[in-house]
């Protein structure tokens, strides 16, 4: 038994759980209470002991185990979470102590301040750093900038920091835990990671440095460069410049999200000190939390090109999902006060000018950029302007995804005013009645909300299938996804819901879903997964040929599919005893509603079974 599971054996759900929620109280062979995640008035959070999993069925639908739970509750990643509920456990994780007492991590970040300073020397004082210089000098950037961030360079040598390092006191083996350095695969040693690159140290909140961002000085591929997962290090779990943007960020009450280190540097130089970078990656549900603890209120302001836009629409997505939820009194058509869930944050879109990335914006015409923000888009003004854009409307087709798009977006406003008046905009949009499109809202609001069709992969996890020590389904298929990049097109039905009997395959799930091949797969999946990864690679697959792979995972994909969707009725039939005990006739109604969508899903997922047998007997 690995160290995950047998965290897992000697954690108790509900003793875990019930150390977040005080009042999570017994109903039957389970335990509900008032969902920690959203504000609500009717309990709709049940925690399953046989299971060992829970479930919200309320407006944020997420669910999972035990790592889930806390990871979700801190908003820390897995790694942290293994560690707090190793601690609850009473399991002894491994902490390497250095000769000194200090701590890995501890020794780790001092090692990564060392190189820090030591590339800065480089940038202002050796004659290796004039192409540096000068480049920083062309994109405007001042001294004072310059030192505010400590940025430096690596020279074009294969082991000056090696040398430098080792000369001062570390040790080899030091350095290649922190990425500086490579283990070369022949003949033993190792070498810089960093070599003729404009380096930029990544901070955490409290301005120690975790790893290294890089830019290549020559054509050297990859232009950017950073440095590996490390102990420390998780490009998903930060935010360049938030060390020196947290304080700007409470007083203003907002932050500007960006994509790249230049943006940060430059608009920090202008006074636009709330702004932060996304290391050049979608907005990830980590750095969404960071944010959180400072404002409710985030611009995004990504590049206006095809893959800056949907970077923006993904980052909206977590975002979403990402803030709390809170209770809002709505006026009814009856003239009674109704309350909902509603999204608890402020989330807006700058437009940028196509072409110009906000360092250009801001150094151009510094008003420009305070324009820019103050006429930053509603998320939902901005997905429908983004959704008609891509779409020829004079066509059936087209104003059919219109509405298949826009509409959930419609259906989750609860402002009644609001609500009509986006209704009104789609139903000019694409020529139809409102009536018809509001009749068919009704029909969104009677599915489940956990409810999601293929192609929904963003969001975090919505529901829990019953524990076992393994998932041989769900690996099998993470195995086909990497060992077959080419299957990659053809997992558009696949969601992280599916991957959560346990924790560990959601995540690797979640790394490959935002990697381009294993190598970086292993650089955004937590350290403390990779003894998992390498497992469910270790397995062997059988002999595939031609299409068989394909086959493979599409066979997959209605299995994972069918047992996710069996898990919500059985969870739904919780649901229904509960509301015929409390004599609930509207509750009831709605979930039954909802029953019958998920009985015509399944119906979906046995003809696809069905056709694929007859397509293998001809």
């Amino acid at each position: 038994m690995d160290t995950i599971d047998e965290v897992k054996q000697r954690i108790d759900i509900v003793e875990a759980i019930a150390s977040y929620v005080p009042d999570l109280k017994k109903a039957g062979r389970n335990f509900k209470a008032i969902c920690p995640f959203h504000q609500e008035k009717t309990p709709s959070f049940y925690v399953f002991p046989e299971r060992q999993s829970w479930h919200c069925f309320g407006a944020c639908s997420t669910g999972g185990d035990v790592f889930s739970f806390v990871m979700k509750k801190e908003g820390i990643g897995f790694g942290e979470a293994l560690r707090i509920l190793a601690e609850k456990a009473g399991i002894s994780l491994t902490f390497r102590r250095t000769e000194d007492g200090e701590t890995e991590t501890e020794k780790l970040k001092k090692t990564n301040e060392t190189a820090a300073e030591y590339y800065h020397h480089l940038l202002l004082q050796s004659p290796s750093g004039q192409q540096a210089r000068a480049y920083l000098a062309q994109r405007g950037v001042s001294d004072k900038t310059l030192s505010q961030f400590q940025l430096g360079c690596s020279p074009d040598s294969w082991d000056s920091l090696r040398q430098e390092m080792l000369k001062i006191g570390y040790r080899e083996s030091e350095l290649i835990a922190a990425g500086l350095v490579i283990e070369k695969e022949r003949g033993g040693g190792t070498y810089d990671r960093f070599r003729n690159r404009l380096m930029f140290p990544i901070r955490d909140m409290t301005g120690r440095v975790l790893g290294f961002g890089a830019r290549a000085l020559d054509e050297s591929l990859p232009k950017y460069l950073n440095s590996p997962q490390t102990l420390v290090f998780d490009k998903s779990n930060v935010l360049y410049g938030i060390d020196h943007a947290k304080s700007t960020i409470r007083k203003q009450n907002l932050a500007v999200i960006v994509e790249g280190y230049m943006d940060v540097i430059v608009a920090h130089q202008y006074n636009f000190s709330n702004v932060v970078a996304s290391l050049g990656t979608a907005l990830t549900e980590k750095q969404v939390s960071m944010i959180k603890k400072l404002t409710k209120s985030l611009a995004l302001a990504l590049d206006a090109d095809a893959a800056g836009e949907m970077a923006t629409l993904r980052g909206i997505e977590v975002a979403s999902h990402t803030f709390d939820q809170k209770v809002v009194p709505f006026p009814t058509s009856a003239g009674l006060v109704k309350y909902e869930d509603v999204l608890d944050a402020e989330i807006s879109v700058m437009v940028l000018p196509a072409g110009k990335d906000p360092d250009d914006i801001i150094k151009e015409n510094p008003k420009e950029w305070e324009r820019l923000l103050a006429e930053a888009s509603p998320v939902i003004d901005y997905t429908f302007d983004f959704v008609v854009s891509k779409l020829d409307l004079a066509k059936m087709k087209d104003k059919s995804s219109a509405v298949d798009r826009l509409l959930p977006l419609i259906a989750e406003i609860k402002h009644p005013v609001r609500q009509a008046h986006y209704l009104q905009k789609l139903a000019r949009a694409v020529g139809l009645d409102e009536k018809s499109l509001a009749s068919a809202i009704k029909q969104l609001r009677l599915q489940p909300t956990g409810s999601r069709r293929e192609g929904d992969m963003a969001r975090s996890s919505r529901l829990v299938p019953s524990l076992s020590p393994c998932d041989p389904l769900a690996e099998y298929c993470l195995s086909l996804l990497i060992c077959y990049p080419q299957l990659r097109s053809h997992a558009l039905g696949l969601s992280a819901d599916f991957f959560t009997t346990r924790s560990e395959n959601r995540e690797v799930f979640l790394a490959w879903q935002h990697s381009g091949d294993l190598e970086s797969m292993r650089q955004v999946l937590d350290v403390t997964l990779e003894e998992h990864l390498d497992a469910i690679l270790a397995k062997p697959l059988p002999p595939l040929r031609a299409q068989e792979p394909e086959h493979a995972l599409r066979e997959c994909i209605d299995r994972l599919r069918e047992r996710w969707l069996r898990d919500m009725k059985t969870k739904e039939k919780i649901l229904i005893s509960e509301a015929e005990t409390e004599g609930s006739t509207a509750d009831l109604e709605e979930i039954q509603q909802s029953a019958i969508k998920l009985n015509t899903e399944l119906g979906e997922v046995f003809l696809h079974a069905k056709q694929r047998k007859g397509q293998r007997a001809s």
